[in-house]
């Protein structure tokens, strides 16, 4: 059986990597603002020689995401690369065969994903040729969409969902997420086309800025069991689960983490990390 090793801090065992990939919402964000710890260390794995490569489910593009940093005094320069959920299907969405016109059923801002592509934004389901959620609206579940779900469904239209997080660090809340909008789709006999970890795929991507890098020199920093440390594993890589993330309010808000929880998560989703951490600290 995998051995899972509790740390406090990152330095303790970072001697033994070359490469970090990291997420972002969880581990250098709680879905409001930056988290300082975090964010400082990367600075000092960048000073140190180290190269960092972000991966995200999150529907922004990378031209977004290199905004949000600039805004908070962070360079983007950090990482030699940054891959999201959101520019992956941008330049996956035609080759999916959809026709043209879309239904958002969450956060009317998050859609710039058809930037640039051919698709119409209808307000009424009827005329839609296919759904699409990136982002749940402010407040929103699955019981909110349920009755467009339903609808949606009748009408044999497909869903188009980014990234397959069924939910999220908001501040100091776990809240759902667009892939549990996804989950009950499909639930409902609906089909839905996903675009995020712990596609294998997504991870490969970012992996070809470490082509200079032996897999065993890698390491996979994420708060989400099922799609982190799963794609983790997925591609060869070893991986650290930040616990004060969506499994806060099962593995614990303990400063050394709960190893035996953290196990008994990893035989529930069938993936194990080699590290926990309460949150990324140097």
């Amino acid at each position: 059986m995998k051995m899972i090793k509790p740390i406090v801090n990152l330095s303790k065992v970072i001697d033994a990597y070359d490469a970090v990939v990291c997420g972002f919402n969880g581990v250098i964000h709680n879905g409001v603002a930056f988290i300082p710890d975090a964010m400082e260390t990367l600075i000092e794995l960048y000073k140190r020689g180290k190269k960092i490569v972000l991966v995200s489910n999150s529907a922004m593009r990378v031209e977004e995401l290199c905004r949000l940093f600039h805004q908070a005094g962070y360079s983007p320069r950090l990482f030699s690369a940054m891959v999201t959920a959101g520019e992956v299907l941008h330049y996956q969405l035609p080759s999916f065969g959809l026709q043209k016109n879309y239904y958002n059923l969450g956060d009317q801002n998050a859609e710039s994903v058809f930037d640039g592509l051919p698709y119409v934004k209808v307000s009424d389901l009827n005329k839609a040729d296919f759904v699409y959620i990136g982002n749940l609206a402010e407040g929103c579940g699955v019981d909110a969409c349920l009755d467009n779900l339903h609808h949606a469904v009748s009408l044999g239209l497909p869903l188009v969902c980014v990234g397959n997080d069924t939910s999220v660090l908001w501040g100091d809340d776990v809240v759902s997420a667009a892939g549990s909008i996804a989950e009950q789709y499909a639930v409902l006999g609906g089909k839905i086309i996903t675009v995020g970890k712990p596609d294998a795929k997504i991870v490969e991507y970012a992996l070809g800025a470490l082509t200079d890098i032996e897999r065993k020199k890698i390491l996979f920093i994420g708060d989400s069991m099922p799609t982190d440390i799963k794609a983790a594993t997925l591609v060869g890589i070893s991986s650290c689960l930040v616990t004060k993330g969506i499994h806060i309010n099962f593995l614990g808000e303990g400063y050394i983490p709960d190893v035996t929880k953290t196990r008994e998560l990893g035989n529930m989703l069938e993936a194990y990390p080699d590290y926990v951490i309460s949150k990324l600290r140097w």
